[in-house]
């Protein structure tokens, strides 16, 4: 059985090739991501590879193997379970959901996973928009974009968010966005693409481009011009 270090390295370096499939995975970004020091992280490294759960080196930089792919899916997909179940079921707001479910992750059981995903309907998703991988690995597929995408009278659905941060999730909560809302686009100026929208109280609100990349929408008009 793994330890919760070693479950926390698999999705560390699961998450930053998500992040840029073309960059490597050094041992300094896997330090930036669980705030360790370099030190530590190549000591870890090396006990991984032993495992034949990663690959390592400095010209390559660290890649799960078959067996450390299945193992880092595993973890991503018992915490996106849990953040569902404490942001549905329980009713934590979703930047409460990470923090406590980066501790419930480490749970491992399956019957236990399965018996909560099954009561939750099969979800494909979790409160932050990210897709939750089935038994076997697989990623469902979306036609989610960023709204910064977004054309001049598009009407979308919001699905998620790319920055799980709490300050990014608390400035969506001042302005009263949440998931599943519907928002309008009325306006896109020229000068910084900041957007200008309605949301679903007909309250005019305006975001700036930068924000709104980070949130996850879907075009509620089939066969939208939007961008995906």
């Amino acid at each position: 059985m793994k330890s919760f270090v070693e479950e926390n390295y698999l999705k560390a370096i699961y998450e930053l090739n998500n992040i840029d499939k073309t960059k490597n995975v050094t041992a300094t970004d896997i330090a930036h991501w669980l705030a360790l020091k370099p030190p530590t992280v190549l000591e870890k490294l090396a006990l991984l590879s032993a495992k034949n759960l990663i690959s390592y080196n400095k010209t390559d930089g660290a890649k799960l193997t078959k067996k450390g792919f299945e193992s880092a899916i595993n973890i991503i997909r018992r915490h996106r379970i849990w953040e569902t179940y404490l942001y549905k079921e329980l009713k934590f707001s979703w930047s409460e959901v990470h923090e406590i479910a980066e501790q419930l992750e480490h749970v491992n059981s399956d019957k236990l996973i399965d018996k909560i995903y099954n009561n939750l309907g099969n979800p494909e998703f979790d409160p932050h928009g990210d897709p939750i991988p089935n038994k076997q690995g697989v990623l469902p597929k979306s036609n989610r974009r960023p709204l910064s995408k977004s054309k001049k009278g598009c009407r979308c659905h919001v699905l998620g968010v790319i920055d799980h941060s709490d300050v990014f999730l608390n400035y969506l909560s001042e302005l009263h966005i949440s998931l599943n809302d519907k928002l309008q686009v009325i306006q896109i100026i020229a000068y910084d693409e900041t957007i200008k929208l309605i949301d679903k109280h007909k309250n005019t609100l305006l975001i700036s481009a930068k924000a709104a990349s980070k949130i996850l929408v879907l075009c509620l008009k089939p066969n939208c011009e939007c961008k995906i």
